[in-house]
């Protein structure tokens, strides 16, 4: 049986962050949940660059990636692990709250697996993160080279 993946969380707004903590809890995922704070820190953890160069190899099961974010935006991020040979299988989600076109069709040009508007409403915003985590971290299956080894 496969281990358990992390879900990668990219996210800058501390209540967004907390709000998708929560709801992950009350899907009783067993995924654990790292959360960066900005695009440039979440490239330092796939890439396992400052500090998180001591982490362990295996790469996360999910990004979730919020568009707008301080340093390196989510997009950027996005393009960069899409342009990689070895992570342009990750799944990526862009979980924004923007409804602009350009970055619905921007995203989906860069490759990324899913686009999802956070809604405003929190039970809502809970049902859409409960959707995105039982969804990327129990019923999809990751390409093989994706397993960890």
């Amino acid at each position: 049986m496969p281990k358990i993946k992390r879900i990668l969380l990219a996210e800058d707004n501390p209540n967004d962050v907390e709000l998708t903590l929560m709801a992950l809890q009350e899907c009783h995922l067993a995924n654990e949940v790292e959360v960066v704070t900005d695009g440039a820190e979440a490239l330092d953890y796939v890439y396992r660059r400052g500090k998180y160069s001591e982490r362990g190899p295996e790469i996360p099961g999910v990004v979730l990636l919020d568009l707008k974010m301080p340093r390196v935006d989510g997009l950027e991020v996005l393009r960069q692990l899409k342009s990689d040979p070895e992570l342009r299988n990750l799944p990526v989600v862009m979980l924004t709250s923007s409804r602009e076109e350009q970055d619905l069709i921007r995203s989906y040009n860069l490759g990324v697996n899913a686009f999802v508007v956070k809604p405003v409403d929190f039970t809502q915003f809970v049902d859409a993160i409960r959707s995105l985590g039982v969804f990327w971290a129990i019923v999809n299956e990751p390409p093989p080279s994706l397993h960890p080894t």
